[in-house]
Order: C-alpha cells, then sequence, then structure tokens
C-alpha cells in the first residue's frame, strides 16, 4: 500500500547566515529531493516559501521550504497544506535533530518535536558537512521506498546507513 505523503517541508533558516549549518539540513534535502527530480524551487508568497511539485515513486508531491525562520515555518506548511487540503499525517517534515549525530538519518511516523527543540547555528565543520550530505543522499535513496508504502524496508535502509 502506497504511503499518504502529499507534502514535504524542508526546514530551516533563511538568508546566508544560516547557508552551511546542521540547522538546515531539512531545506537542503528538499533542495536536493526538487534538483534529482528537475524541479525549480519557485518564491511563492502566499505561502511564505519556496515552493515545487515532483513526481517521486508514482506519487504526486509538493515540497516547501519556509522563507519564514524556524520558529515561523508553522506558519508557510500550513498556509500550503490548508490551500492544497493536505492533511497533517500526509507531510513529511525534514529537519536537523539535536539527538542523533551529523551523518545519520531517520524516518518517523508521528511523534512530537524529536530533538527539535534548540538550534544548530553553527557552520558544520568540513567532516561533518559530507557526513550530512551523505546522510541527505542517503535519505532520497530511501525515500521512494517510503513513499511506496514501504516504511520498515525504507526505515531499516536509512537507520542502518553511516556516515563514513
Amino acid at each position: 500500500m502506497a504511503s499518504t505523503i502529499s507534502m514535504i517541508a524542508g526546514l530551516g533558516n533563511p538568508g546566508s547566515d544560516y547557508r552551511g549549518t546542521r540547522h538546515n539540513a531539512g531545506a537542503d534535502f528538499v533542495e536536493a529531493l526538487a534538483r534529482q527530480h528537475g524541479a525549480t524551487l519557485q518564491a511563492e508568497s502566499r505561502f511564505s516559501g519556496l515552493t515545487a511539485r515532483i513526481q517521486c515513486a508514482g506519487q504526486d508531491i509538493r515540497l516547501i521550504i519556509p522563507t519564514t525562520f524556524m520558529n515561523r515555518s508553522g506558519q508557510s506548511v500550513a498556509a500550503m497544506a490548508n490551500f492544497f487540503k493536505i492533511a497533517p499525517e500526509a507531510i513529511l517534515v525534514a529537519h536537523d535533530e539535536l539527538d542523533i549525530p551529523a551523518g545519520t538519518a531517520r524516518f518517523k511516523r508521528g511523534g512530537g518535536h524529536g530533538g527539535h527543540n534548540g538550534y544548530v547555528l553553527g557552520r558544520a565543520s568540513a567532516v561533518d558537512q559530507a557526513r550530512i550530505e551523505a546522510s541527505i543522499d542517503a535519505a532520497m535513496d530511501a525515500l521512494p521506498q517510503f513513499l511506496a508504502g514501504e516504511d520498515t524496508r525504507a526505515m531499516t535502509q536509512l537507520h542502518s546507513f553511516n556516515a563514513p
């Protein structure tokens, strides 16, 4: 049975001050996903974000990177979800987590803030940045299985990944 994911939101903070920070890993994931699928993220003022639409695992997926600061990203995500009538459980949110090391990625259904209760605003070291990029690639590789409803298989694949 296919997943019900219709929207992927990549969280981070806008502006050059936050580029290359672990804090923007979610936004970096959505940027990479758009690139992989040949989509261009466009500024969409009604959603306060950069948006695109892709086909992945045979599903129509809307992408958004809020252009608000992290603490206001819910407004951006909610605006798009309300406009397209996307239920909260159909939204995959990509973000950093303080509780897991750089270079680790996870898929999770439900739950609270999951460790996203603070900011990792410093620039990543070259080693950590390479690990973050590798974990984004691993998440993109596992995403089609997740969207196809093979949650357990996708989670096993992604959760066993360890960036060098």
